[in-house]
């Protein structure tokens, strides 16, 4: 039972990534699942989240109108889409997730987490 990321790289500022964070064991229907990034010297932030009742969505602040988070439950994957990207943004990110009922965003917990996919903004 694991959850795994990927879709990470070098990119310039402007540009986009695709993280996606796949199932492995077990059905992500009904979960909530999160994304969260960990930059060096900086607190952990959970930048945003799906709701695994109604899909519904959460970010914060610094990241609204630039990612959008999606769930895929055929292909047992959520995906983080990364647009407008800038230098602060960089960071390892990994995703989360939690089975408590109502599902709610952001998670409550991280009951799951899958290893980090490195994210790195730079000219």
């Amino acid at each position: 039972v694991q959850l795994q990321a990927s879709g990470g790289g070098l990119v310039q500022p402007g540009g986009s990534l695709r993280l996606s964070c796949a199932a492995r064991g077990f059905r992500l229907n009904g979960l909530s699942i999160g994304w969260v990034r960990q930059a060096p010297g900086k607190e952990r932030e959970e930048v945003s989240c799906i709701s695994g009742s109604d899909s519904s969505t959460y970010y914060i602040d610094s990241v609204k109108g630039r990612f959008i988070i999606s769930r895929d439950n055929a292909k047992n994957t959520v995906y983080l889409q990364l647009n407008s990207l800038k230098p602060e943004d960089t960071a390892v990110y990994y995703c989360a997730a939690n089975g408590d009922y109502p599902p709610r965003c952001p998670l409550p917990r991280e009951e799951l987490k899958g290893q980090g996919t490195l994210v790195t903004v730079s000219s």
